[in-house]
């Protein structure tokens, strides 16, 4: 197994642990965008979080991504490029045989489909813990047909609940999740998900592999931390904008039931949400997608290159 490299594996779990603190206050405006109500646009969302929440509020739900999507993206960036060595091993018997454009799509696309049995229950417990906020708790309530009175007023079981958040950090999260909805509402979102990652994937690989070549100088041996750094930012905003309407229904679907059960799946998602809320709405977030995703990833390849390049030089 000489074509299995651990310090991908590594350098991807570094580069993973920086993006997740440059881009979770974003994360949690693009959540509340998409899965919230409330919200007339990315400005007043902040300010609403802000004033109701200070900066804490945009860093809610920060510990269990920094524990967990920094293992994410150490098994994406180290299944990927293991990929694409078994690949050049299969096709040309030499696993340093630097893969064609065909061959890094086909990598990427498996690297999407691997990603969501561990990455969905991960963004599901974020999304969760992210979208405890009261307006989001009232208004969800209120229209899934909490019991009132005859002025329509929300009764006191909600306001009860709209004192207190329903999960007291990640480990409670997962295990109400596990105790009400069995391992099955852990992968809630996950079709769409797929729907996402797989495309999406392919659109952050390929891009980061065309732009970094063509900011590199001829004659390196390995690229400026300036071309990775554009490079990784280019492909993050370009991935997560295509990206943002299989996200609308993925993030939808997973905070669903937080508040009481709106979707059935995703054709009645994506049914309902166009009924009432018209196309717009699959690009709710767009902006915050291509704003977020630069600086991610940026850091993420970054680290990423940086430290294979130390670990590499040991």
């Amino acid at each position: 197994m000489n074509w299995f490299h651990l310090d991908d594996f590594l350098a991807g779990w570094i580069g993973g642990a920086s993006s997740v603190i440059v881009g979770h206050p974003l994360d949690t405006v693009k959540t509340r965008l998409q899965a919230g109500k409330g919200y007339k646009n990315t400005l007043h969302c902040v300010l609403q979080i802000y004033r109701k929440e200070t900066v804490a509020g945009f860093f809610k739900g920060l510990s269990f991504p920094l524990a967990s999507i920094t293992v994410y993206n150490s098994v994406v960036f180290g299944f990927f490029n293991n990929t694409q060595r078994v690949i050049s091993k299969f096709r040309h018997g030499d696993e340093r045989q630097p893969c064609g454009m065909l061959d890094m799509t086909l990598a990427s696309m498996l690297t999407g489909l691997m990603s969501v049995g561990l990455g969905a229950p991960v963004d599901l417990v974020k999304i969760r813990l992210q979208m405890q906020t009261l307006p989001c708790l009232a208004e969800n309530l209120n229209l899934a047909g909490t019991t009132g009175n005859v002025n329509g007023n929300i009764a006191v079981r909600s306001m009860t609940l709209q004192g207190q958040p329903t999960y007291r950090g990640p480990i409670h999260c997962i295990s109400s999740i596990l105790r009400t909805e069995g391992i099955r509402g852990l992968y809630r979102g996950a079709g769409a998900m797929v729907l996402r990652d797989v495309p999406g994937y392919t659109l952050y690989f390929i891009p980061y592999a065309l732009f970094r070549r063509w900011l590199s100088s001829e004659g390196r041996s390995s690229p400026h931390p300036c071309s990775i750094w554009v490079s990784g930012g280019l492909a993050g905003s370009i991935s997560w904008v295509t990206a943002t309407p299989a996200d609308v229904v993925k993030s939808r679907l997973q905070a669903d039931a937080l508040h009481a059960r709106k979707y059935r799946g995703i054709v009645h998602c994506i049914i309902q949400s166009y009924k009432t809320e018209g196309i717009h709405v699959f690009f709710r977030g767009a902006s915050v997608n291509a704003i977020r995703g630069f600086p991610m990833s940026a850091t993420m390849f970054l680290g990423y290159e940086l430290s294979l390049q130390f670990f590499r030089g040991l």
